[in-house]
């Protein structure tokens, strides 16, 4: 009950059985299943998620929220376990990547209509009256433009919308060339959303119960893989030669795939002219990821570090397995200059990691 007692405390008012929603007695059940703690910045979004659902469940008025904080404080936690818990049918859990791909294909579908972004929203939406937009970020100017036009439209058409980043709003696109340009949209934020951060001591990522029934967790990071190793565990060879793979209207390059199994080279998939697109068709036929030469990330160019977050970005929110082979410990590797690669350090420290046993010493 000590979730409950300290949103009672939060909310100024006794929570019971009687309230409207049920979002409190919710995370307190998962809270005590998976042995967590939650921080007071959880709980503070707990009670803004409940008092919104309030609103949203007796027809008043709502405030959308956006949710931000360091990598793996619980805040897709909390968007999924309100979107869960909502007891409504027209609400909808997006992931960044998959819904602006969604997006852009919708306005060139519709490229020809007056309001383009309107008519795609129609589609997408359908009714949608909740909005849950998981890993918010931006990095590109055209994305930027595109997201002061889609926050606009949602909150003229009074969708609640539940944002989580890892980034407070005043930090979004630090670029300082295109920065200024984004601020209408910073300012927007602040005017129509409540913006909590979401803050614990540790990395929930990092507890066994927090991925216990995940597919991408249960994948593995091998280094340096020797042939030794690769033969040990079916993994492709360094030479294999390259296929051609028809993805969606364009060619990519393949080292091979059978079934639900794929296995590409770090080059096939972030050194050439990839795009989130590829890697979310890739997803509807394939489950198993192999990724071969992962190298020293800081001596890789800004795109080509972006193009691999993005890789990670979508196989974990798709929950594909990844066998990802490097030639240095992991940590050695994810050394880079791009901002959002804590986010993908957090989520391949998952992984379960292979390297060679230290050798004993020979006796004297």
């Amino acid at each position: 009950m000590a979730v409950l007692a300290l949103l009672q405390r939060l909310l100024g008012k006794k929570t019971d059985a009687s309230d409207a929603s049920p979002i409190p007695a919710y995370f307190q059940q998962k809270a005590a299943q998976q042995s967590y703690t939650l921080s007071d910045g959880q709980i503070r979004a707990i009670s803004a998620l409940n008092r919104e659902a309030q609103h949203l469940l007796t027809g008043q008025a709502t405030r959308s929220l956006y949710l931000h904080g360091p990598v793996g404080r619980g805040k897709s936690w909390l968007l999924d376990g309100f979107f869960q818990a909502l007891p409504i049918a027209e609400k909808q859990r997006v992931h960044f990547h998959s819904f602006f791909a969604r997006l852009h294909q919708g306005m060139f579908l519709h490229r020809g209509h007056d309001d383009a972004l309107g008519v795609t929203l129609d589609e997408l939406l359908a009714g949608c009256r909740v909005l849950c937009f998981d890993e918010f970020h931006v990095h590109d100017i055209g994305d930027a433009m595109l997201i002061s036009r889609l926050f606009k439209a949602l909150f003229q058409r009074g969708v609640l919308v539940l944002v989580t980043s890892n980034y407070p709003p005043e930090e979004l696109l630090p670029n300082p060339l295109y920065h200024e340009r984004f601020k209408p949209v910073i300012e927007l934020i602040a005017a129509r959303m409540e913006v909590l951060e979401v803050s614990a001591p540790q990395d929930f990522r990092s507890l066994a119960q927090a991925h216990a029934q995940q597919r991408f967790t249960g994948g593995q990071y091998v280094w340096p893989g020797t042939a030794g190793q690769r033969e040990n565990l079916g993994l492709p060879a360094t030479d294999c030669p390259a296929q051609t793979l028809k993805v969606g209207t364009r060619q990519l390059q393949c080292r091979g795939h059978q079934a639900r199994t794929i296995a590409f080279t770090f080059n096939d998939l972030c050194e050439q002219l990839t795009a989130v697109m590829d890697y979310l068709l890739l997803c509807q036929d394939f489950d198993h990821w192999i990724i071969d030469g992962l190298p020293h990330l800081a001596e890789c160019p800004i795109a080509v570090q972006q193009r691999f977050i993005n890789l990670v970005d979508v196989l974990y929110d798709q929950d594909k397995q990844l066998t990802l082979i490097g030639h240095q410990p992991l940590d050695k590797c994810l050394e880079g200059q791009a901002i959002d690669l804590a986010r993908t350090a957090s989520r391949l420290r998952q992984l379960h990691t292979l390297c060679p046993q230290t050798a004993p010493e020979p006796l004297s």
